[in-house]
């Protein structure tokens, strides 16, 4: 087992360490997209997706930002992430 750490910046710049055993940023949006798919109407901060996933909350901010730039997720002025109109079939 290879305990070597990947590192990459996240979007403030802070490093963020992860092992190959650890989960990849794809691999969360898509159990991101899952959640959303399965419970239809699910809002979410990043605080409650960070628990929800058990993930840290960088992590977690920096793969709900991803999905919103991909159209799938909308951040509502409140700070919640729902499921975008428009990406619902997509999810």
């Amino acid at each position: 087992m290879d305990p070597t750490p990947w590192v990459w910046c996240d979007a403030r710049g802070r490093h963020v360490a992860m092992t190959k055993h650890m989960l990849t940023v794809e691999s969360l949006e898509h159990r991101v997209r899952a959640e959303y798919r399965d419970m239809p109407g699910l809002s979410l901060t990043v605080a409650q997706a960070s628990r929800l996933l058990g993930i840290d909350r960088s992590v977690c901010e920096r793969v709900l930002q991803r999905l919103v730039l991909d159209g799938a997720l909308y951040h509502t002025p409140r700070g919640a992430y729902v499921a975008a109109r428009s990406a619902r079939e997509r999810i």
